[in-house]
Order: C-alpha cells, then sequence, then structure tokens
C-alpha cells in the first residue's frame, strides 16, 4: 500500500492478538480505516496489541478509530495495550481516551425559585409599562384624529357610526337588562337577609338607591360591554390586520384610526350611558321586586321610601362615569386590533388580553373614581 494511506495487519500467537498499524491516520482515510478494523474479530485472544510504530501521520479522527477499536476488544473481555507509538501522537490518544472514558454529562441548570419568580415578575413589569407606554400613545392619536374629526364633522362616517351603535348598544340591551335586574335582587336579598338581625330591613331600600345608580350599574355594565363589544373590537380590527385589509385603507391614502377606530369609540361614547341608565332601571326593579316580596311591601310603599333616599348626585355620578369607561373599552379594543400580527392565533391571543385589559382598566378607573368622590366629598 502506498505510504500516505492507513493500513492495518493482524497477526495471532498464542492468546495474543497483535495488530500492527501504518501509513497515514487521518480524516482522509477514515472511510477506509473503519472498513478495515469493522471486520475484526478476537478469535479466542485474551490480550491485544497495538502496534503504532509505523503510523506516519495521525489525527483526532484516526485516534478515534482506533479508540473505537480498542474499546470493543475491552468489551470482549481483552487486555489492550499500546506500543510503538511516536511522542507527538500520545497526548491526542490520551485525550480521546479521556475523552471517552468520561463522557460530558448534559448542562444542568438549576434556578433559585426565588430568582425565577424575580425574573418573571420583572418580565411582566416591563411589558406592562410598554403596554403602558403604546396604550397611552395610542389615546393620544385617537384624540387628535377626533379633533380633526370635529374640525371637519364631513369626515365623521355616519353610517359607520350608526351600525356600530346598533352593535355596541341595541344589541347589548336584553344581556345588560338581564343581568342588572338579576344583580339587583341579589343586592335586595342579601341586604334583607342581612339587616333582618337588626330589625332595619326597611334600608334595604337605602342600599339599593346608593349602589346601583352609583356604582353597581355602570360598573357591571362596563364589565359586559368589554366581554361583548371592546373583545369584537380586537377580533373586527384583527382580523382586519390578517387579511391586509389595514395596509389596504393605508395604501388608500386614508387613516386607519379615522376610519376604524373614531366610529367604534363614538358609538360607545354614546351608547354605555345609555345601557347605564338602562343598567339602573334594570337593578333597581329587580331590587324592587325582591324587596316587597321578602318585606311585604307595596309598590308605592317602596317608591316612597326610594324617593326619600334618592338623590341627584348618586345618577350623576355613574352617568359620569360611563363616558370614561367607555373610552377606556374602545381603545384598548381596537388597539389591541391594530397589534395583531399576520396569524389566526394572534387574533385570539391579542382579543383575550384585550377583554383582560380593558375590565382591569376599569375597575382601576372605578377605585380612581371612588377616591376623588371621596376627597371631593360628593
Amino acid at each position: 500500500m502506498a505510504s500516505d494511506t492507513g493500513w492495518l495487519r493482524t497477526s495471532a500467537e498464542g492468546d495474543a492478538l497483535t495488530l500492527q498499524a501504518g501509513g497515514s491516520w487521518t480524516v482522509e482515510c477514515a472511510a477506509a480505516l473503519d472498513a478495515l478494523v469493522s471486520g475484526l474479530r478476537a478469535d479466542g485472544a485474551r490480550r491485544a496489541r497495538f502496534e503504532l510504530s509505523e503510523v506516519t501521520a495521525l489525527d483526532s479522527a484516526g485516534a478515534w478509530v482506533l479508540r473505537r477499536t480498542a474499546k470493543s476488544f475491552e468489551a470482549e473481555g481483552l487486555a489492550i495495550e499500546f506500543a510503538g507509538v511516536a511522542p507527538p501522537f500520545e497526548p491526542l490518544l490520551r485525550i480521546v481516551e479521556e475523552a471517552d472514558r468520561q463522557p460530558h454529562e448534559p448542562l444542568r441548570v438549576r434556578f433559585n425559585p426565588f430568582f425565577r419568580l424575580c425574573d418573571r415578575v420583572g418580565y411582566v413589569l416591563i411589558d406592562m409599562v410598554q403596554e403602558t407606554r403604546l396604550l397611552v400613545g395610542f389615546f393620544g392619536v385617537t384624540v387628535v384624529s377626533l379633533g380633526a374629526v370635529l374640525i371637519r364633522p364631513r369626515r365623521l362616517r355616519f353610517v359607520s357610526l350608526v351600525n356600530q351603535i346598533e352593535q355596541t348598544g341595541l344589541n347589548a340591551v336584553p344581556i345588560v337588562f338581564l343581568l342588572n335586574f338579576l344583580i339587583g335582587m341579589v343586592m335586595a336579598y342579601l341586604g334583607v337577609f342581612q339587616l333582618r338581625k337588626f330589625g332595619a330591613e326597611i334600608f334595604t331600600i337605602d342600599g339599593l338607591a346608593f349602589g346601583i345608580p352609583r356604582e353597581m350599574a355602570v360598573l357591571l355594565t362596563a364589565i359586559i360591554v368589554a366581554g361583548r363589544s371592546g373583545s369584537a373590537f380586537t377580533a373586527q380590527i384583527g382580523t382586519m390586520q390578517v387579511n391586509e385589509e389595514v395596509d389596504a385603507i393605508r395604501t388608500s391614502g386614508l387613516d386607519p384610526v379615522e376610519v376604524l377606530v373614531l366610529p367604534r369609540i363614538n358609538a360607545l361614547l354614546i351608547t354605555l350611558p345609555m345601557l347605564t341608565f338602562l343598567a339602573d332601571v334594570a337593578g333597581i326593579l329587580g331590587g324592587a321586586l325582591m324587596t316587597m316580596g321578602s318585606l311585604d311591601l307595596t309598590f308605592g310603599q317602596f317608591m316612597r321610601r326610594f324617593e326619600d333616599v334618592m338623590t341627584l348626585s348618586n345618577f350623576i355620578v355613574g352617568m359620569v362615569k360611563a363616558p370614561v369607561f367607555a373610552y377606556i373599552i374602545a381603545i384598548v379594543g381596537c388597539f389591541e386590533g391594530l397589534r395583531v400580527s399576520g396569524s389566526a392565533e394572534s387574533v385570539g391571543r391579542m382579543t383575550t388580553r384585550s377583554v383582560v385589559e380593558s375590565i382591569t382598566l376599569v375597575i382601576l378607573a372605578e377605585a380612581m373614581f371612588a377616591i376623588v368622590f371621596t376627597v371631593l366629598g360628593i
């Protein structure tokens, strides 16, 4: 064989097997070397001696072939010996042998539970800050666009506005009325049940007159609208984003905020106060029926007590909150819809996020109103 090509000769003497290697044991000859050693058998030998004195070149590939062959003989119970190794090749053979005998274990990263909690909290806080910054910026865009429409009323899309009023207002009447009617009954039942212990059942009417128009009706209606209309805004605009209809609107020279967002904002600004008034009526009616049934009162008796305790300020406070909640729900729903990126999965994720953010911000705004009205003594 040529001197630059690896070769291998075997000979057996008693229980000793000698493997004489020579030539170039490098990666260029790896396929041929693998074929040379693949058919080797112990054939009853107890010892195997690798004679490497005639090896002229050796790299990691050749060293690995030799080590793999030796390892197969070791598995059959043979004692292995390397002889005639040139000094430059000894470190390489040693490194390959150590790497084979001590395989690297996969790296196991152990996280401290406290650090992991801090990491997750940090990510959530950063995401909240970024989301708040973008939402505030979008709020500014809607205010500017709304101002431009007010200056030029001809730019108001009346057909879209009427369509959105129907979807967000008229179609929401049954669910708003039913839920507020039932909530009024529940509030009256709890009031009668608790106040009866003190002989003050009649003050259940006071609780209805204060709680429903001031707090419960507007808050519950806003939550219903956030789950119903806010999610619809996100899904509708998000689907248009996926279908590249929003890009088509921009290409046509139109403003997506003016075409898609403002009609929805204006519609909610009109319909949510109206739905809140309906919720006031439904809640008081439900509470009246439960109170009259529990206390054996006539409708006239209930109304006389209700007129004595009901104040205009309670009604106005609830109605003042409605436009604020409407604006929050509308801008969050449209904002998340415009952030949808081209997949149906993104539409679902942003719709869920829209509902959660809307309800959270509505409750936060409710808490801020409570603090401000308490400070002002209203």
